[in-house]
């Protein structure tokens, strides 16, 4: 909705009413003020356009959620660098779905700015190990989920990352038993 100086600019104005308020006798205004202002100090922090996003991602909405992210006009000036981050991961799961290669850069954007929770770094490397994996990177995609392993400190993601290591050695299994068909033959 608003820049994130204009952000500050409103919280520092309203601080300053607060002061104001306290020194004329108003103790009950300027407190009310001071909690006002905390609403654009989180706000600064956490985009508003992100955390609707990701209610409506939450419920499954994804063309809900893509028309929000969509009303941030440019995310590089007006979002902080964690928000910048989330903006590019949750874009990264919208479109993984349909478009890797477009995916994977979302995904690496984020990956390089930054996530505040672990989990949610853990969940971009997945990510992008099954984009790597799928692209015929197997060494990439391995040293991705071995990094998300250690990034899911809550076991929040083990079942995923059992099941991408599984289908990364069924893949793998297809190999070995060609070679030693071909070697039976031989004989």
């Amino acid at each position: 909705m608003y820049n994130k100086n204009i952000k500050l600019i409103i919280a520092f104005l309203i601080i300053a009413y607060a002061v104001y308020q306290f020194t004329d006798g108003e103790i009950g205004n300027g407190i009310m003020l001071i909690l006002l202002s905390l609403i654009f100090i989180f706000l600064y922090f956490k985009n508003e356009f992100i955390l609707l996003a990701f209610l409506k991602l939450r419920k499954q909405d994804f063309e809900g959620a893509k028309n929000w992210l969509n009303k941030i006009k440019n995310p590089s000036k007006a979002l902080v660098k964690k928000q910048e981050g989330y903006y590019n991961y949750l874009n990264g799961i919208m479109v993984s779905q349909t478009n890797m290669n477009e995916a994977e850069k979302y995904f690496k954007n984020a990956v390089n700015l930054g996530l505040s929770m672990d989990h949610d770094m853990a969940m971009a490397k997945l990510n992008l190990a099954g984009i790597a994996f799928s692209k015929r990177r197997p060494q990439e995609a391995k040293i991705l989920m071995k990094e998300a392993e250690k990034l899911d400190k809550r076991g929040m993601l083990t079942d995923q990352i059992k099941m991408m290591k599984d289908s990364m050695k069924k893949a793998q299994m297809p190999n070995q038993h060609y070679g030693g068909a071909r070697q039976g033959r031989r004989r």
